[in-house]
């Protein structure tokens, strides 16, 4: 049948309700280019009390019912708007989600199990909305294919889901107590879930069991996928992926093409573009200014944005930092981290004047114009699931220096002196000296062949990191999983309205059970019976 793919897309954190990382701009950025690639993609998020006000006043209420978690039945409310063309789910329940912030509770373990079952449960009640895919990601939604397959199996509305698991950053995995399986998840009597959630006998893991039960699993590289089947990559789950490798794909992220362009960012005071490149130079002068560096346009400028942690390489930096500004070279540095590492750049700003500048602040109208003013980026990252910055940098003529690891390798070409090939520059081994020597062969081509550095700087504006690439080959994959859904035409953005309140449908009149408050003026709904399958037996992996 030729229709729209029914994707439900579910995620903790979506631009521009609410980020943290990278997952923040995936969730806000790739199901609109996905609706743009013939599907129907949904998202369905955490109804966080942070999300802006101005957000919160256009949201619907959608529908309500109770979602059992163990021996818990807890409210839950859907809230729905539209931004851009897509439909967007707010999973609603004040106790666990009317924090201060998205991240670091106590009981993170419990609300994201809760989120992670909310979702499942939720699809029964989406007007007109038959999903066939249900693309989870990272460990905040890691339990939806689990529970999905062991409590929804045999119900009408689930029986043709196929389920995405797309890992973001192995590192954070969900790793709980044991106790959390019974106690949380209500899945100890089940043996098969409990094995393949087990870690030891102490420990449950939420991303393995994704691993373990979902229908295809992605990466955010090619790299990275074949990395994460080794043990230093693997972080102790490589032998699934190894196991897993046929359904396994890596799929690059992209960026935002209308938020990162050198030609009208409005954070920028001069603009340019592949075709004129004045402003850049203007540019740069202008943040030199800003950042209390010596103006001159002869002297390299260096930056790094992000996240000060080791997995970024700062190790590398703080190893031959004062080598590398005993050259003609400025370095200028925007994140916050580690305080070993935050302490160590302030020093080395304080000892360097004029030459390096520290930002230990998270601040996004600087980011864009050291993206735009900047004339390399340093990337050493220890490993890099993807990497968005390097691809800013190069859609603002900025040269990234980088090492070749994942999404890092993928997405930037190192420069060949022999056939002029090349959108940066790269270096191989974990090595502080060898990011050095990388950084001052950049600087040299920098001050001594500008010709060649104009054409370099060209070559990476003219690559292509749109989300409309990903989005086809999530596309492939969806229809690899669900053959008789054709995807239909291309559908073009629409411009954001607001949707119209559907009538309210309270559950059926049963005895209501125990659910936390709502604030006083709204009235609880009555209790549901959840659409759950009670087991005779429990399924094995598939």
């Amino acid at each position: 049948m030729k229709r729209r793919m029914n994707v439900l897309f579910a995620a903790f954190e979506a631009v521009p309700f609410m980020k943290t990382g990278g997952l923040g701009d995936v969730a806000g950025s790739l199901p609109e280019a996905l609706n743009g690639a013939g599907c129907d993609a949904r998202v369905i998020m955490p109804n966080f009390s942070g999300i802006p006000q101005e957000y919160r006043d256009e949201m619907v209420h959608l529908c309500d019912f109770y979602v059992p978690l163990a021996w818990r039945n807890l409210y839950c409310g859907i809230e729905t708007l539209t931004r851009r063309g897509v439909t967007y789910y707010f999973v609603d329940n004040e106790y666990y989600f009317n924090r201060g912030s998205a991240y670091g509770y106590f009981d993170d373990g419990e609300r994201i199990a809760f989120f992670s079952k909310a979702v499942v449960e939720a699809i029964q009640y989406l007007p007109d909305f038959p999903v066939d895919i249900l693309h989870a990601n990272d460990w905040h939604t890691a339990l939806s294919p689990v529970f999905l397959r062991e409590f929804y199996r045999g119900i009408e509305a689930y029986d043709r889901i196929k389920t995405v698991f797309t890992v973001h950053n192995l590192k954070f995995q969900g790793q709980m107590s044991d106790y959390v399986l019974s106690d949380v998840l209500g899945l100890a009597g089940i043996p098969a879930a409990a094995d393949q959630l087990r870690m030891d006998k102490d420990s449950i893991d939420f991303m393995k069991g994704a691993l373990c039960y979902s229908d295809v699993l992605t990466t955010v590289s090619p790299t990275y996928t074949e990395e994460v089947q080794r043990p230093f990559f693997g972080e102790h789950l490589d032998g699934i992926f190894r196991r897993r490798s046929n359904v396994l794909y890596g799929v690059m992220n992209g960026i935002d093409y209308v938020e990162w362009d050198p030609s009208t960012d409005p954070f920028l005071t001069n603009h340019f573009s592949k075709a004129d490149l004045s402003g850049k130079a203007e540019q740069k002068k202008a943040l030199q200014e800003e950042l209390g560096l010596d103006v001159d346009e002869n002297i390299p400028l260096v930056v790094m944005i992000g996240r000060l942690t080791e997995q970024k390489g700062l190790d590398l930096v703080a190893r031959v930092i004062e080598e590398m500004l005993y050259k003609p070279v400025q370095l200028a540095v925007l994140g916050t981290g580690d305080a070993k590492y935050e302490d160590m750049l302030r020093y080395y700003a304080w000892k360097f004047p004029g030459r390096m500048s520290a930002c230990v602040t998270f601040d996004n109208s600087l980011s864009h114009r050291m993206y735009a003013g900047a004339d390399m980026l340093l990337m050493p990252s220890l490993f890099e699931p993807c990497g968005l910055s390097q691809m800013i940098a190069m859609r603002y003529g900025t040269l990234p220096v980088v090492r070749e690891t994942g999404g890092l390798k993928d997405s930037v070409m190192p420069y060949n002196k022999y056939t002029g090939e090349g959108t940066g520059f790269s270096f191989a081994n974990y090595n502080a000296h060898e990011m050095l020597y990388t950084v001052q062969h950049a600087t040299d081509l920098f001050q001594n062949d500008k010709e060649t550095w104009k054409k370099l700087q060209e070559q990476a504006m003219s690559a292509d990191f749109s989300w409309s690439k990903a989005a086809k080959e999530y596309v492939n994959i969806y229809v690899g999983l669900q053959p008789d859904v054709e995807p239909g035409d291309p559908e073009p953005v629409k411009t954001e309205e607001k949707p119209k309140k559907a009538p309210a449908k309270k559950p059926a009149a049963e005895k209501k059970p125990a659910a936390p408050k709502k604030p006083a003026a709204e009235k609880k709904p009555a209790a549901k019976k959840p659409a759950t399958k009670k087991k005779s037996e429990p399924k094995e992996e598939k």
